[in-house]
């Protein structure tokens, strides 16, 4: 499909503060959130573990947009506590706006087939990628450091809900991580007006694609199937920033799907002249 012109920046977010999880590389989906972001007129903080700051390329990124990187693991509430205080002091006020985008399966890395996984890997993917959620909630709560009206993104995967072949323990994640999104909307949005809400993106080419080995595949597949195309990282970011800003101040609790229509629909002419009539 051919490209469209990107979106110009209409300053969404200008005067808004966030946190940015999850970016390792130019490749991944938050940078291109962070990007965005930013043209928007947000000030953002980046975050992710010390471990994957020190693989990736996270600190040169931030060096180069001006943006401050805080070392948090996201399964450390210690670390979390801080990451929100420092942030709020960084940015001069309260957190508007969260990107949750961390996960890790060692099942997927190891290519060991679902029926038998490691539990001990299987319990890492679960708290790393979905109760991480809750935990950054939990300690943007407490530390009184989430504006009213914050507004949450966590990233997803349409495996949450239907069979795929060698997604493995990333499918129960992605389906946890929905459900707390659901449930931490409900809890928080009566306590503070917060929003949390999950996107459903395309498979797109990035670090965390590359390890699920049939990914290239599956993105000429969805390709094909998408009536509109796989949706790209900075459509993501386009709906991130729609999703932060006040535009959406009533919408929470939803899994929105950024996937050219790929789950809605069940089979198309271009899939069909692509891999042979049937």
């Amino acid at each position: 499909m051919e490209e469209i012109n990107r979106t110009q920046p209409h300053g969404l977010l200008a005067g808004k503060k966030g946190i940015i999880t999850g970016v390792v590389d130019e490749m991944s989906i938050a940078w291109s959130v962070a990007q965005r972001c930013m043209a928007e007129g947000a000030k953002i903080v980046l975050t992710n573990s010390a471990l994957a700051i020190r693989l990736g390329s996270v600190s040169r990124l931030a060096e180069e947009a001006g943006v401050e990187l805080i070392a948090a693991d996201a399964t450390n509430e210690e670390e979390l506590r801080n990451l929100m205080e420092e942030s709020e002091k960084i940015l001069g006020g309260k957190i508007d706006f969260v990107l949750h985008s961390v996960a890790m399966s060692q099942n997927i890395r190891r290519h060991m087939d679902y029926d038998v996984m490691n539990y001990n890997y299987f319990n890492t993917t679960i708290d790393v990628s979905a109760v991480s959620l809750h935990r950054m909630l939990r300690c943007g709560m407490e530390s009184e450091t989430l504006a009213e009206g914050c507004s949450v993104v966590a990233l997803t995967f349409i495996a949450s809900d239907r069979y795929m072949a060698n997604y493995n323990d990333m499918s129960d994640a992605k389906a946890l991580l929905e459900s707390v999104a659901r449930n931490m909307g409900g809890v928080c949005g009566v306590k503070k007006g917060i929003r949390v809400n999950c996107i459903s993106q395309s498979a797109v080419e990035s670090r965390a694609g590359k390890s699920f080995g049939q990914m290239e595949f599956f993105r000429e597949y969805t390709e094909n199937m998408a009536p509109l195309g796989n949706a790209s990282k900075e459509d993501c970011a386009e709906l991130c920033a729609m999703l932060f800003s006040d535009y959406t101040r009533k919408v929470t609790m939803q899994t929105i799907f950024n996937d050219g229509g790929f789950s809605r629909t069940v089979m198309t002419e271009k899939f069909m002249n692509h891999f042979g009539k049937f």
